[in-house]
């Protein structure tokens, strides 16, 4: 019987949060959606105006047994600029800020564990703010941002790029 968890992460467009998890072996699904704020049922529309309280985030249910909340987290910082709290990379706002939702105290402390190993590591000059938080309803985007990047390869290809993310991730984490 596998031994089924959920990750939440939050890292900026989640066009682009989908694709470095969903090829994991042990990754069952990764899911589009929002979390964290204060509308129910909230669209795409209503959200990216950032007044929602709502990140857009992906949600990831994996086997436990074969891949470890640990090495997820792992394969969750090098995607993101931990240092920027207006958003990220060309998209701007609340709603793309960074954050952790645990799900369980265990989580929480890995989670907690791993931003001040970061922290300690020196490798970004500014403050980490990417925060840390308990995982609240997390509501799936409408179905054509579900891997959206399967779905409309040429045009997250030109999104990502323009984004400066890639660059970013070159300069920072390689």
């Amino acid at each position: 019987m596998a031994n089924i968890e959920k990750a939440t992460f939050a890292g900026g467009c989640f066009w682009c949060m989908v694709k470095p998890f969903d090829q994991w072996d042990g990754v069952k699904s990764v899911i589009s959606g929002y979390t964290g704020g204060h509308l129910q049922n909230p669209t795409y529309e209503q959200v990216k105006t950032g007044t929602t309280g709502h990140y857009e985030a992906v949600q990831i249910t994996y086997d436990a047994d074969t891949i470890s909340y640990q090495t997820i987290l792992d394969l969750y910082w090098p995607q993101i600029d931990p240092t920027d709290d207006g958003g990220q990379f060309h998209d701007r706002g609340p709603q793309y800020r960074t954050a952790i939702f645990y799900h369980t105290e265990t989580q929480k402390t890995l989670a907690i564990d791993s931003k001040e190993a970061l922290i300690q590591s020196k490798r970004f000059k500014k403050e980490i703010v990417t925060e840390i938080l308990p995982a609240t309803t997390f509501y799936s985007a409408e179905d054509y941002h579900q891997e959206f990047y399967k779905k409309n390869e040429e045009e997250y290809k030109v999104d990502r790029e323009k984004s400066g993310r890639d660059d970013f991730i070159k300069d920072n984490w390689r």
